[in-house]
């Protein structure tokens, strides 16, 4: 081959990748052009998918483009994972998750995906933490009546919102840390949990804080712990599990949107600070936080090195207490 004609060729391929980068450039630019999508891997009436709904009410104001939430639930989420996976990384295609998100590794032997690999974080939007609750007669008042009852017998369960649920692993945890023996219980979902505590069917439960938060309120139940780092808000009075002798005790649910591998920074920054700003809104503040929520606004490189800690950590639990879905 002729210098000429490798000239010829080096000049063109610059050429082509001149042009690819304008393309690029062009298309965050202009981006969005049309309705963005916004697959929920629970079903709908779930906190997940009144988040991913809350989202989309405003996206028109925020980007300018409407999105479509669209459940995809099934096998803990993959199902709606897989989905978003296979989907083109151009930002059209979002995927509303929880931790849940990062416990499935650990627990399914095989995935569909890698979840690591396959997905971008977009934002992090929303934390609610889990809290142990008893009926209003229990005699459990404090994680010491529960660690002492159990200490004493093998009969204490707990029940949680289903086998590798953040709520099954926050009790499970508790387990680990205070060095007790208790039956977990698992239920197809917080509802159905939340009404066997209600009734006294079982002693105690960890549900999510948003789910719990009416009946704590209205007397039906009481709160011995929350799972998160400091005390929730909405529950000033309720001390955490790490202020009851449990330093370092933390399990704390977040709420997110992934995108597809490979998705371009500048359309991943551009989805963020659409979405923070509508995380910002005193009214959607307010909203959330009379559920139970506290918003957050946690941007793609924060939240993926969250994403990614939390496999890990939810992995080794898994691992240690024997967890598996298969």
């Amino acid at each position: 081959m002729t210098l000429g004609k490798l000239i010829t060729g080096a000049a063109a391929a610059a050429l082509f990748l001149a042009a690819g980068t304008a393309l690029a450039a062009e298309d965050a630019a202009s981006f969005p052009s049309k309705p963005l999508d916004i697959i929920v891997t629970f079903p709908p009436g779930g906190g997940t998918d009144m988040l991913a709904r809350l989202i989309g009410n405003y996206m028109p104001e925020a980007i300018g483009k409407t999105a479509i939430v669209e459940n995809r639930p099934g096998a803990s989420g993959n199902v709606g994972a897989r989905v978003v996976k296979e989907r083109a990384p151009d930002g059209y295609s979002l995927l509303m998750v929880n931790s849940s998100f990062a416990v499935n590794p650990g627990v399914f032997k095989t995935l569909p995906f890698d979840p690591k690999k396959d997905f971008d974080a977009i934002i992090n939007i929303a934390y609610v933490p889990s809290v142990l609750v008893v009926p209003p007669g229990s005699p459990y008042k404090t994680l010491a009546d529960v660690t002492a009852a159990a200490a004493k017998a093998n009969d204490v369960s707990f029940g949680s919102c289903g086998n590798g649920t953040p709520q099954h692993l926050a009790g499970e945890l508790f387990k680990l840390q205070a060095k007790v023996n208790m039956v977990h219980v698992p239920y197809k979902g917080c509802g159905p949990a939340l009404n066997d505590v209600v009734g006294g069917q079982i002693g105690l439960a960890v549900i999510t804080a948003s789910s719990a938060l009416p009946f704590i309120k209205a007397g039906k139940l009481r709160a011995v712990a929350v799972t998160s780092k400091e005390r929730s808000k909405l529950m000033p009075d309720v001390p955490t599990v790490a202020e009851q002798g449990y330093p370092g005790y933390e399990l704390t649910q977040w709420h997110g949107l992934l995108a597809p591998a490979g998705t371009p920074p500048d359309i991943k920054q551009k989805l963020y600070e659409a979405v923070a700003k509508i995380m910002r809104r005193p009214d959607v503040e307010q909203k959330l936080a009379d559920l139970g929520y506290d918003t957050a606004s946690d941007g793609p490189a924060v939240f993926q090195k969250m994403v990614n800690s939390d496999i890990d950590k939810f992995t080794a639990l898994a691992q240690k207490i024997g967890l598996s879905a298969d």
